[in-house]
């Protein structure tokens, strides 16, 4: 055992500036300031270009979302059918324009039923309880006139028009009860919507069925 007296003394660390000029202490100071300033903005940078990465991924997904393709091919049809995010082709509006006026507007008393059931499958929430009680009428008329039945085909003679909301189909309407035939021509208002690449029919309205005066 070393006695305490010849024990070593630890020596206190050298002081780094000892025997040097004053101005060695100040350029340390400014290169560790420099130095944390280049950290400093180093981090922004990174934040800044996760930010701009971050945008940009949410655009690809957003546009990816808007582009992608719903497939909602009418019974019978084929063709270009298809729903780019909020808006339907030209060629899906008119096959589904064909398939509603055949369901809504060529019935009788045997096949109503049936139609008005598919008709209401693609009727807006929102819209579905109105329709259902126009439809019903129908059916309340159709009991009471067993012989009553409806035929109705798009003019060819007239152009269907449509906005993004809209369908106005011309449309002539063959009506037989008791072996009589009438004949009437008008519009029929065809509303719709398109949420999550489907399409909704909102409201069926007629308007001008006047009889053919030929």
């Amino acid at each position: 055992m070393i006695p305490v007296m010849f024990r070593r003394r630890s020596r206190p660390p050298a002081d780094p500036l000892l025997g040097k000029p004053a101005s060695f202490g100040i350029h340390r100071y400014l290169q560790g300031s420099s130095n944390l300033f280049e950290e400093n903005r180093l981090l922004k940078i990174a934040i800044v270009g996760l930010f701009g990465v971050t945008t940009v991924l949410g655009t690809v997904m957003y546009t990816s979302n808007q582009n992608q393709r719903t497939v909602v091919v009418p019974f019978g049809a084929s063709g270009d059918l298809y729903v780019t995010g909020n808006k339907p082709s030209e060629v899906y509006l008119r096959a589904i324009t064909f398939n509603i006026v055949s369901l809504a507007g060529t019935y009788s008393a045997y096949s109503a039923d049936r139609q008005f059931e598919e008709l209401l499958r693609i009727a807006h929430p929102s819209a579905y309880n109105a329709m259902r009680d126009g439809l019903n009428k129908l059916l309340d008329e159709l009991a009471g006139n067993p012989t009553l039945s409806i035929a109705s085909y798009i003019r060819p003679d007239q152009p269907v028009t449509w906005t993004d909301r809209e369908i106005v189909a011309p449309i002539e309407k063959i009506r037989v009860i008791g072996g009589v035939v009438r004949k009437f021509r008008g519009n029929l208002h065809i509303r719709y919507a398109i949420e999550h690449g489907r399409f909704w029919l909102t409201a069926l309205t007629e308007e001008n069925f006047d009889a053919d005066p030929r």
